[in-house]
């Protein structure tokens, strides 16, 4: 016998919709119950990857990075969490900010399977056929920069220290770190890949850091009561999150990328024609996503002795 509680409660959430239960119910009556498959749509998936080669690992490559852009989501949807919270506490923020760690974790610890579990010589037969992608293209990479931090800590590191802080978002946006990889700045020519790219998401990330101008983890921080902003177990999350995001978590990229590009001793281009090590390395750019809460002698060492 259905509870009448439950009926109740049903009823109350129907009529705030000025939907009817009864009709909702005898809906019930034709749907089919669920199963694991359809839920988590288990053949969509298992076709999402069309390799452009025969080699093998090629799918071992697509689905690193589909899953890895699966995680970047998980991240997003925390953040946003974060981002539209009105009644932050202390708590919340540590146990989010937390949980995106534990993502990033799962991130870097799965460099092995790039790193270790790919054959050399298949990769770099099968990378010339992905050219011009590049992996700094994730658009969703991009967006968690700007969720975590201000724009200026996000700034190529050249122009840090001289550009206006109340600058527009399209002139802040031609001096990001990651312009880095595809832009001669003494001429301002772009590559191919970094004009693509663009083109495809730069009125969609200038609308994104409007709304986390104010909204970014960093300005969600100082925007808490000073007492909170010294609580123990969000600072420390902070700096847990800040540090795995931008030393391990890029290391264990850069170090995968070094391990199938450095040929003969020699660097070879990524598949987009960036300049990834200067673009990537964390002792380059010293990208920090929360400054302020490392010391001057911690952020100088930034990327340092870590190689």
């Amino acid at each position: 016998m259905l509870d009448s509680n439950i009926t109740n409660k049903l009823k109350e959430k129907y009529e705030a919709i000025d939907q009817d239960l009864e009709t909702h119910l005898e809906g019930l009556l034709h749907s089919k119950p669920i199963n694991y498959w359809d839920y988590i749509h288990t053949e969509t998936l298992l076709n999402l990857q069309i390799p452009r080669t025969d080699f093998p690992d090629e799918m071992v490559f697509i689905m690193y990075h589909q899953i890895s852009e699966l995680l970047f989501k998980m991240v997003l949807s925390e953040i946003t969490q974060v981002a539209e919270a009105q009644n932050l506490t202390p708590e919340l923020f540590t146990d989010k900010i937390m949980r995106v760690s534990r993502y990033f974790d799962v991130l870097t610890s799965s460099f092995s399977i790039m790193k270790d579990g790919m054959d050399i010589e298949q990769y770099n037969k099968f990378r010339t056929t992905l050219t011009p992608a590049s992996g700094f293209q994730s658009a969703q990479y991009r967006k968690i920069e700007f969720a975590s931090t201000e724009l200026i800590n996000l700034i190529d590191r050249r122009f840090r220290d001289t550009i206006d802080r109340n600058t527009s978002y399209e002139h802040a946006f031609e001096h990001l770190y990651w312009q880095a990889a595809g832009k001669d700045f003494v001429t301002g020519k772009k590559s191919y890949t970094l004009t693509i790219f663009e083109q495809k998401y730069k009125l969609e990330f200038i609308n994104f850091t409007r709304f986390y101008k104010s909204n970014n983890l960093w300005s969600k921080f100082k925007q808490l009561p000073k007492s909170a902003q010294q609580n123990e177990a969000l600072v420390k999350a902070m700096r847990h999150y800040d540090y795995t995001v931008n030393i391990k978590w890029v290391m264990a990229h850069y170090r995968t990328a070094n391990h199938y590009l450095n040929i003969g001793g020699e660097t070879a281009e990524a598949t987009g024609g960036s300049e990834w090590v200067k673009y990537m390395h964390p002792k380059y750019q010293k990208r920090i996503f929360f400054p302020e809460l490392w010391t001057e002698t911690e952020k100088e060492a930034w990327g340092t002795n870590i190689e």
